[in-house]
């Protein structure tokens, strides 16, 4: 029997009564806000596992604000005039920028784990944001008494002790979330920046052990949020062939929602070495229709004649709301989608099988 591994991306839409306690709050932060947060893990796992999903995440319910920045929203030394991220919908998320060194994180992903494996019965993944995406925190002008070459050491070890301390504590997998890979080939057709990225990324990843990057893996898609991206029309074949560069073992493509799946596939199948291991994106969290287990069986199979089974399996295009106040996907339809990506993968494993 063909096994297909299969895992989620990670974040859920959060209760609507959770983000309305949060944006009244400062900083999404307070007592009085701790047993909302709870609830929406212990509920969010809970439904998490009726999917059947093998893998699952914590939702991403106590991220604030966002997937990006969770870990160095309110910093004392930052500015909320940083990078500026458009939207196809039309509006903007900001960065925050770096005022004054040091860079250090104020909250790390691991806390959010050690609250998940309380109420997980599966294995949980954990998902943290790259060097890259924090790189972009430093101003073009350098900081008085602060290099750049300082503030990367900085951040390079904060992030270093992020990932190891997930490992440690038992994650099933680390994801580092690249979604600004897809959008560096976007602000910079030179690819300049996305290699510079690379190399920052790889920087961090050859800190870790051939078996902790087992455990490893890159998350790529053109962003998702208020059912848009911000780097659609960038196209896969600038990224891909340097995206495989990283010294990870697994990699997440957002797959679902390309125009031309199988052009992308046989890109992959070029690029991926012997060592790596491809889940192929097969639901869209931006398209507001639910897939059927046969169309993701489908996309599946279609996969599966450019990858090699042993290093294949499936996951969702990116998160159902990684920005914590978008209400445009359901909790419902997040895991309607889920309940197919998993289903559908065991029928196409099923269909491979014989």
């Amino acid at each position: 029997m063909v096994s297909i591994p299969t895992e989620p991306i990670g974040s859920i839409p959060r209760p609507l009564s959770l983000i309305e306690a949060v944006a009244a709050a400062k900083d999404g932060a307070g007592a009085d806000l701790d047993p909302l947060y709870e609830d929406a893990i212990r509920d969010t796992i809970e439904r998490f596992e009726e999917t059947g999903s093998p893998v699952i995440t914590d939702g991403e319910q106590r991220k604030y604000h966002n997937f990006w920045t969770y870990c160095v929203h309110g910093l004392s030394n930052t500015s909320p005039e940083g990078f500026k991220i458009p939207f196809s919908a039309g509006h903007t998320r900001r960065m925050p920028r770096l005022t004054s060194g040091p860079f250090r994180y104020k909250r790390r992903a691991d806390t959010y784990l050690d609250i998940a494996l309380r109420y997980a019965h599966v294995p949980v993944k954990q998902a943290v944001i790259s060097p890259s995406a924090l790189s972009l925190m430093y101003p073009d002008e350098e900081l008085p008494g602060y290099s750049r070459e300082e503030f990367l050491a900085d951040l390079l070890r904060e992030h270093e002790s992020e990932m190891r301390n997930c490992l440690a504590k038992g994650a099933h997998k680390v994801q580092v979330d690249f979604t600004e890979g897809r959008l560096a080939v976007k602000i910079d057709p030179t690819l300049k920046l996305l290699h510079g990225f690379i190399d920052l990324n790889n920087l961090a990843l050859s800190r870790f052990s051939a078996e902790d990057r087992k455990r490893i893996g890159i998350h790529t898609c053109p962003g998702s949020d208020r059912d848009s991206t911000h780097s659609g029309e960038a196209d896969y074949a600038e990224l891909l062939p340097s995206l495989f560069e990283l010294k990870a073992g697994n990699f997440y493509v957002a797959l679902a929602g390309e125009k031309d799946r199988v052009r992308v596939l046989k890109i992959i199948s070029k690029y991926l070495k012997p060592d790596q291991r491809v889940f192929i994106g097969v639901v869209s969290p931006i398209d507001p229709r639910i897939d059927t287990p046969e169309e993701v069986r489908d996309r599946v199979l279609e996969a599966a004649k450019f990858i090699p089974l042993d290093q294949f399996g499936t996951c969702d295009d990116c998160g159902f709301s990684p920005f914590c106040d978008d209400t445009t996907t359901t909790r419902e339809t997040a895991f309607a989608k889920i309940r197919s990506r998993v289903l559908g993968t065991a029928l196409a494993a099923k269909e491979l099988g014989t």
